[in-house]
């Protein structure tokens, strides 16, 4: 059996900033790039068309957002500033460790993380104490498909080396992680189950 965890709000919890294009505008400012004055339009602008499904990463839409405004910055200090707008304090949920603790002894384990900033999700992993439980890490910007589409979860199972049929999917968003179900997976919803409960719905997959 392979199992894939959904990461914020399952996992760890890292409350998002509640002004996100205030806190890009001050890490982009704290970088040294110039920020528009009608800052808040333009990042809540879209800047290019994609497919249903589709992940952008954000990272992108602020060089879009920033160059739609006759301003250029370097790809990698955008990159970072994003990062860093995203940054919040990771608290490790109740029973996380002990739950992709029970879910490797069955088998492989990875992360499935809707994550458009690249990098949050591995840093949050590090500050939880998680980096080096899963055997893979897959986040929407990273394969370029949210959940719940079939093609996010087609992800992670190929990064297992496993079958979808096979795969069971941990998370707390039954939208988004019951897509398991499109690829013949099944889902475990904290919706459901507690966390701490998990283990013992393992044993019943």
């Amino acid at each position: 059996m392979s199992t894939s965890f959904d990461l914020f709000g399952t996992l760890v919890d890292a409350p998002r900033p509640e002004a996100p294009a205030t806190a890009v505008a001050d890490a982009l400012a704290a970088a040294g790039v110039r920020v528009p004055d009608d800052w808040t339009a333009a990042y809540r602008q879209p800047h290019a068309d994609h497919a249903p499904g589709v992940e952008r990463s954000l990272s992108a839409h602020v060089a879009d957002a920033l160059e739609s405004r006759g301003v250029e910055a370097p790809s990698d200090t955008v990159r970072a500033a994003t990062l860093a707008a995203f940054e919040t304090p990771v608290q490790r949920r109740p029973g996380a460790a002990a739950t992709v603790e029970a879910a490797a002894e069955r088998g492989p384990v990875a992360v499935l993380s809707n994550c458009s900033v690249p990098g949050l999700a591995e840093r949050a992993l590090s500050q939880a104490g998680l980096a080096d439980r899963f055997d893979a890490v897959v986040t929407s910007v990273g394969c370029g498909w949210r959940k719940p589409h079939a093609n996010a979860f087609q992800a992670v199972a190929d990064a297992l080396d496993a079958p979808p049929e096979t795969l069971v999917h941990i998370g707390d968003d039954p939208e988004a992680d019951g897509g398991i179900t499109a690829v013949g997976g099944r889902a475990v919803l904290l919706t459901e189950t507690p966390l701490q409960a998990v283990p013992a719905a393992l044993d019943d997959a």
